[in-house]
């Protein structure tokens, strides 16, 4: 008579908390890189886009924060030796060591962009020299941080809108509530940057 095969342990799964943070970040992530899509096509024409790489800049900004603290909500319980996430582990090396200088670039673009519509004269060849230096460094530091997130993004984005896979984790209709109210919270912000490109042009 055969002795009867060995199990393999399945794979453990993650824990509830930390497969639904996975998830609202890489959603998250995934409606940046559309936004920023666009956004880079202004970029080209920007004078003649101007009212366009405005809106879609500041509508940016509540999603980066919401981006920002979901991956800094996962470093820190990292760090702070949560078991569930030390099981899950650190990010790939690349992303783990370019992450605060992609948070630190994206701030310092958003942030000197808006500045720009409010600057005076005398202020803005300095604001304007920052703003597109910090876009040249986040573009190539991107580039490498997207690329080694780009898989795990394109399999958890689309989890919670399936029926088959939003009720794997608990928590998807509050997620995709989370992010709707990113973007509610920017639209109008959006508006009212938008009424200060006339004020850029002018000076």
């Amino acid at each position: 008579m055969a002795a009867p095969r060995p199990r393999h342990p399945k794979a453990e799964e993650p824990s509830p908390g930390v497969a639904a943070n996975a998830r609202l970040t890489a959603t998250v992530a995934a409606v940046l890189l559309a936004l920023l899509a666009v956004e880079g096509v202004t970029v080209l024409r920007v004078r003649s886009l101007l009212t366009l790489h405005v809106f879609i800049g500041t509508l940016l900004v509540p999603p980066v924060v919401l981006k920002i603290g979901s991956t800094g909500y996962r470093f820190v319980r990292y760090y702070a030796g949560s078991p569930a996430y030390r099981r899950k582990g650190p990010p790939p090396p690349a992303p783990r060591v370019l992450g605060p200088l992609v948070v630190v670039l994206t701030l310092t673009l958003l942030a000197s962009g808006i500045a720009l519509l409010f600057t005076g004269p005398g202020l803005r060849g300095q604001l304007l020299l920052v703003h597109r230096a910090s876009f040249i460094l986040w573009v190539v530091v991107m580039t490498v941080h997207v690329s080694g997130h780009l898989g795990e993004t394109a399999r958890l984005a689309p989890r919670d809108f399936y029926w088959r896979t939003r009720n794997q984790v608990a928590g998807a209709g509050t997620r995709n509530w989370v992010l709707a109210t990113s973007h509610v919270l920017g639209a109008p912000l959006a508006v009212v940057m938008v009424g200060r490109d006339g004020h850029f042009l002018a000076g």
